[in-house]
């Protein structure tokens, strides 16, 4: 019962910080810390990933309309060029961090995944957005539509992308920050960023269980279960509010609320290994 109290905990945790810019990683190394699953390492590894998966799929629930491409209304067309083209989009921003991460994840892993670059990541990038967001107070956006999004500009996203393989980044805080210096609207800068995780998290997803294997114990069965449930409902909650607040305010809470986290994450740590030398 424990366990399963743990991977409630831990789908809540991922379902808010996944969509917000505020980093998953940092919040799971913390979570992880005081809450570690009795299970081995490679379940607790594709368990953290497998439940950005559920997260996802409330995207996918809850922009189903502008996501799916088929239209089978009598004396409509078939297809929505619309939507296939910013489907294309999407596989284009995609591109640059499918390459780097299948060609360097264990690497990256092995070399960025410790809490002094988590502390450092969360903390730049929290001046970031609340620079760039003072910087675009007067600015009408360029981009104020999906359509209106270029291949340059989802190339420019992408590469953004690429940086958060480095944890404490956040995925959506990065995306979010190349869209805005690009003149993209915060509505459109988000919504975007939503629909990127969706091909990102499925193959990372694949790749985690391919690694681990089909053979899970029934707590094991249980524990991502419950997990992904939860994370599931709670990142529906977490996309409505922060589309509906970005449509009255900007990201530099956020950004403070990163700097405060990176500087906890440091703290903590800090007191962690010098009391353990």
């Amino acid at each position: 019962m424990w366990e399963i109290i743990k991977a409630i905990i831990i789908g809540i945790v991922q379902g808010v910080t996944e969509w917000l810019p505020i980093s998953s990683t940092g919040h799971m190394i913390l979570v992880d810390q005081f809450l570690q699953l009795e299970v081995t390492s490679e379940f607790r590894s594709m368990f953290f990933v497998v439940i950005q998966l559920a997260s996802v799929m409330a995207v996918v629930v809850i922009f189903w309309k502008k996501l799916f491409p088929f239209n089978f209304k009598k004396g409509e067309d078939l297809i929505d060029k619309a939507k296939f083209n910013m489907w294309f989009k999407i596989v284009v921003a995609c591109f640059p961090a499918a390459v780097i991460g299948i060609l360097f994840d264990d690497w990256i892993d092995a070399t960025f995944y410790n809490f002094v670059v988590v502390a450092f990541t969360l903390v730049l990038y929290g001046f970031l957005f609340i620079d760039v967001e003072n910087n675009n107070r007067m600015k009408k956006p360029r981009v104020d539509d999906l359509d209106k999004i270029s291949y340059k500009d989802a190339l420019i996203i992408g590469l953004f992308q690429v940086l958060a393989l480095i944890p404490g980044t956040s995925r959506s805080g990065a995306t979010i920050i190349g869209a805005l210096l690009l003149g993209v609207s915060r509505t459109v800068a988000a919504e975007f960023s939503f629909f990127l995780a969706i091909p990102v998290m499925v193959g990372a997803s694949l790749l985690k269980v391919l690694k681990f294997g089909f053979s899970f114990s029934s707590q094991e069965l249980i524990i991502l279960g419950v997990g992904c449930l939860v994370a599931f409902i709670v990142s529906v909650i977490a996309v409505r509010f922060l589309v509906s607040y970005i449509k009255k305010n900007d990201f530099r809470f956020f950004g403070i609320y990163r700097i405060v986290l990176g500087f906890l994450v440091l703290i903590y740590f800090g007191v962690v290994f010098f009391t353990s030398v």
